[in-house]
């Protein structure tokens, strides 16, 4: 396997790292470059998979719908024209990779964990669920609220050529186009340590490049499904961001220790409940069950704003620049700014 001279830097950087980490960091670093570069190893051409006779036929529209999206979003959308996701791999797994994401018992701020390149993320990803299960044990026991999630994607920020993968591959064609255009944003502008810009800005440009792509090339069905799709998800993220509301002015409020975590615990019955009257509603769509797995802690709203906050500014912007060239120009500026100066530009953009 041939690595580009950006991948081979990335790889040295993190060598770098793991000469200076403690033994649990060692191990960490360890199998997080052991599972990446296996994915790679993993990877063949979606030609190579077109030419197999044995590649189930279902998986060739899958690969050619996929083909088609990648070419839409380096021709209409002006995302990056590189060698992610011309290749694919079959996993033997659901998820690519799990990430355990925490927060104190009686607050919503989640951890940060600092990486080369990524800069501080509010989360910890595995190869392993028994890794990263493993991991969530000791930061419970350290009284941590702790979530294990299965992620199907993830951007390499153009370090490395992403492939697609099984855990997506078989996505509804809105969702798979939602997918990519997605991971490929985070390769325009990524903001090491501000996760909040990041996904809000990719989940933006997500969402525009879905619409535009369902005009020229989804049909009425398709149109349909990817609205409900998107009806339940503004539902459900509506449901989860009341019960963060609530649950950020009991911490904040001058009660007793002992009454934070019944007003927590009130809250999270309410939040379970909440979601069984809106599950309902959707005729018994299970779609978001997965969410509850777990039971409900701090982890699992901690997260919510990173994705969400400033996709309103970021929508703003968009619309202001009108082309996708300008708009990404315009994020990049921001992107220089501190942190500070870039957060209230982005507060103004969505009150306008």
């Amino acid at each position: 396997m041939k690595l580009s001279r950006r991948a081979r830097n990335g790889l040295m950087a993190g060598t770098a790292a793991l000469l200076l980490a403690s033994c649990s960091s060692l191990n960490y670093y360890r199998q997080a470059a052991q599972g990446q570069l296996t994915l790679l190893s993993d990877a063949r051409s979606i030609d190579d998979w077109l030419n197999d006779q044995a590649t189930d036929a279902k998986l060739r529209v899958r690969l050619a719908t996929a083909r088609q999206i990648r070419t839409f979003a380096v021709k209409e959308l002006g995302l990056p024209d590189n060698n992610s996701y011309k290749n694919y791999a079959a996993l033997s797994r659901p998820f690519v990779l799990w990430n355990v994401v925490a927060a104190p018992e009686l607050s919503l701020k989640p951890i940060q964990w600092c990486f080369p390149v990524a800069g501080c993320v509010t989360y910890r990803g595995y190869y392993s669920k028994e890794d990263a299960t493993e991991y969530a044990r000791v930061l419970r026991e350290e009284g941590n609220d702790v979530s294990v999630g299965g992620v199907p994607a993830y951007s390499t920020l153009g370090w490395f050529n992403d492939p697609l993968i099984s855990t997506f591959i078989h996505y509804p064609d809105a969702e798979l186009a939602r997918l990519i255009f997605h991971e490929l944003s985070h390769q325009v502008v990524y903001v090491a340590g501000d996760s909040q810009f990041n996904e809000s800005f990719a989940s933006a440009v997500e969402e525009a490049g879905v619409e535009r792509w369902l005009s020229g090339y989804g049909n009425e069905t398709m149109r349909a499904n990817y609205l409900a799709i998107s009806a339940r998800k503004k539902q459900f993220l509506s449901l989860l961001l009341g019960c963060r509301d609530a649950l950020d002015k009991a911490y904040a409020s001058k009660a007793s220790v002992a009454e934070k975590r019944a007003s927590k615990a009130r809250l999270f019955q309410k939040l379970q409940d909440d979601y069984q009257l809106l599950k309902a509603s959707w005729g018994g769509y299970a779609g978001y069950d997965r969410f509850f797995a777990e039971p409900l802690s701090n982890a699992h709203l901690a997260s919510i704003a990173t994705y969400n906050d400033f996709i309103p500014a970021f929508r703003a912007l968009l619309a202001r620049e009108k082309t996708f060239p300008r708009f990404y120009a315009a994020a990049k500026a921001l992107a220089e700014l501190d942190r500070d100066e870039r957060h209230r530009r982005l507060k103004a953009l969505a009150g306008a």
